[in-house]
């Protein structure tokens, strides 16, 4: 299963709709073929039972598993609203209810929020590249962790040291805004 996110589609042009105003996807809103390339790729990687296509669609998803009830006051406050644009619907628009819309003209993929609509989704990425983020992920970590470890051993053994010579160790002062280091006389 994809799930997917708002997409500008033509059906926001020919949906008969009672709305006060021109009806539209809840922003953001993702050109058709963000979530296309999603639909490709669960085709050929079923390996996972589901995808989930743009972050507010990650998003959502978890806020609804974690608090349903609140997500669903929020969308049922804002929802409304966030279906609409600012403008007026032509009566004269023609809808398809009773018969396509769509027969005399050819309204393609893409609807009428060309504008505001993303061609590409982050989150989409590093799902479809989900190997190579952890290998990424996992470099960065061990990278840390080694710096870190070659720290630890370093001062470790300049402690060890100075206690066996019977000195004691430097210990750092502030000069301005670098460290300076006092050696034991």
């Amino acid at each position: 299963m994809v799930q997917l996110p708002a997409v500008n589609t033509p059906q926001f042009s020919w949906v008969l709709s009672r709305l006060p105003r021109h009806s539209q996807p809840v922003p953001p809103i993702y050109q058709p073929e963000v979530p296309a390339r999603g639909i490709f790729y669960a085709a050929h990687h079923p390996e996972r039972r589901e995808y989930w296509v743009g972050a507010t669609t990650a998003a959502t998803l978890i806020a609804n598993s974690v608090a349903p009830g609140l997500l669903d006051r929020y969308l049922g406050a804002t929802g409304f609203k966030s279906q609409q644009t600012q403008d007026r619907v032509d009566p004269q628009r023609p809808d398809n209810l009773w018969h396509a819309a769509d027969h005399e003209k050819d309204f393609a993929a893409h609807g009428v929020f060309d504008d505001e609509a993303h061609a590409e989704s982050p989150q989409w990425w590093v799902t479809s590249h989900r190997r190579a983020v952890y290998t990424a992920g996992a470099t960065v970590a061990a990278l840390i962790a080694g710096s870190a470890l070659r720290k630890t051993v370093v001062i470790g053994r300049r402690n060890r040291a100075h206690h066996r010579s019977g000195r004691m160790p430097a210990r750092p002062r502030t000069s301005g805004s670098t460290f300076a280091f006092r050696q034991p006389s």
